[in-house]
């Protein structure tokens, strides 16, 4: 009996000695996503520190679980850094998420193939779908329009009339000439090109790189500062373990792009082309996204969309990993 009782002991402690940290984390709905998210959620790459549970969102839940402080670690738009700030949330950037490429293609401005519309000055007048006018990707193609074309982008008598809607119903509004342009998704930028059915006319995504000099960064990691405070280890771990998916990716394209198209219904190309030429999700920041993020939040204000310009510094998480 004492035997048995000891045996018990011995796997209690071993089982509480070994159990590793949970860290919850929230993160965008997307087939690119699910190519960065592989490895990890595969086994690929391990932690004996933490074990993270993630779950993939789509942009009003992820907006929700933000706010309602859902997850240990975020990925949010930029623009939610100082909006949560200044309403008393302590939201501190803790990583890159979505880097645009210097000639990225994943922020055009698309037009129907027969359209008369050429060029962005074309636009006036006209009227631009875009999926969601509060997020840091619809901004930045603001701020391009506003720098790089001269445009009045102020969304009640500008020069554009911006036109909210959800993303699946943007191609089909396009072809029945409800709208004359649209910002069109990833997924979609990628079909366009494929079929022809539509043609770019703007790349905002190189109008911002010339700019101001950086590329910019439409998406970050965030994590809230009480529980960054009280376990430090646990999330620099967690930065740690999202990297080594992301390198793991780029290094096994063949295995990774293959596995995420079979399981989502994705051309195997469209990866190829999104790691290559629309974003980067490098997890680690640099000293340029800082300063990206600083040119977001002091040309949104000027816009309008924030009223205050944090400095970047006092946002961004001080234990965070750096490349």
């Amino acid at each position: 009996m004492r035997l048995i009782f000891a045996l018990i002991l011995s796997i209690f402690f071993v089982g509480a000695a070994s159990a590793k940290e949970v860290v919850k984390f929230g993160y965008l709905s997307d087939p690119s996503h699910e190519a960065v998210m592989w490895a990890l959620k595969n086994g690929k790459v391990k932690s004996e520190l933490i074990e993270v549970q993630a779950d993939a969102l789509q942009i009003p839940a992820l907006i929700q679980a933000t706010i309602a402080q859902t997850y240990d670690v975020v990925q949010t738009a930029g623009m939610a850094i100082p909006r949560a700030r200044a309403k008393g949330l302590d939201l501190r950037i803790i990583g890159t998420a979505l880097r645009y490429h210097k000639a990225g293609e994943g922020a055009d401005i698309w037009v129907r193939k027969d359209s008369g519309l050429q060029t962005a000055a074309d636009l006036k007048g006209k009227k631009l779908a875009v999926y969601s006018l509060g997020s840091s990707g619809i901004t930045l193609i603001r701020i391009a329009l506003a720098n790089s074309h001269g445009f009045n982008v102020a969304l009640e008598g500008g020069d554009i009339d911006f036109v909210e809607m959800p993303p699946p119903g943007m191609p089909a509004a396009l072809a029945s000439e409800t709208i004359d342009a649209a910002t069109l998704i990833h997924s979609q930028a990628f079909k366009a090109q494929n079929t022809s059915a539509f043609r770019s006319i703007v790349s905002t995504a190189p109008d911002n790189y010339k700019e101001f000099g950086v590329r910019m960064v439409s998406a970050v990691l965030a994590g809230y500062g009480k529980k960054l405070d009280a376990k430090p280890e646990v999330h620099r771990e967690f930065l740690r373990l999202l990297h080594a998916s992301v390198e793991y990716a780029k290094a096994n394209t063949d295995e990774v792009f293959g596995a995420v198209a079979e399981t989502t219904g994705t051309d195997v190309e469209f990866f190829k082309r999104w790691f290559a030429e629309y974003s980067e999700f490098p997890v680690l920041m640099n000293k340029e996204d800082m300063r990206a993020i600083q040119i977001l939040w002091d040309q949104a204000l000027k816009l309008g969309m924030l009223k205050d310009s944090p400095d970047i510094s006092s946002a961004v998480w001080s234990k965070t990993l750096m490349e």
